[in-house]
């Protein structure tokens, strides 16, 4: 076992994590109390800070998964349809079975620079992982 598998399965590390992951959204959204007056003045320009603000949330998220868990996500695609990704506006319909494949979602996005993005989830996920 390599030095950073050892570090990957410490509770230490795992609290670590969890610690930046909670510190920097009270961060973020101390930041975004703070772009409020911003919103009687310019709503563009608020919304675009809120953007920026919530993609640094979702990055640790996708950082999470391709870092710390390994995890690799393959696109099967037409290859002439792959330059255009990332340029056009699109629909992701993602037939999912695990409660961690929309961060898959997420990390497509993110690869090809999609911005955000939201996610409707199956009403049968959430009563699922609430009644658990």
């Amino acid at each position: 076992m390599g030095f950073l598998q050892l570090l990957k399965s410490q509770f230490l590390s795992h609290l670590f994590i969890c610690y930046v992951f909670l510190l920097s959204g009270l961060i973020v959204n101390l930041l975004q109390l703070c772009t409020l007056p911003l919103w009687l003045v310019s709503k563009q320009l608020a919304r675009r800070i809120n953007i920026r603000l919530c993609y640094c949330i979702a990055s640790q998220l996708v950082a999470t998964l391709e870092w710390w868990s390994g995890t690799e996500c393959t696109l099967y695609t037409d290859p002439k349809s792959y330059p255009l990704y990332g340029k056009e506006n699109a629909i992701v319909v993602l037939n999912h079975s695990f409660e961690i494949d929309f961060l898959c979602g997420w990390t497509f996005c993110d690869r090809f620079g999609c911005g955000p993005c939201h996610f409707n989830l199956k009403l049968g996920l959430f009563k699922k992982n609430c009644h658990n």
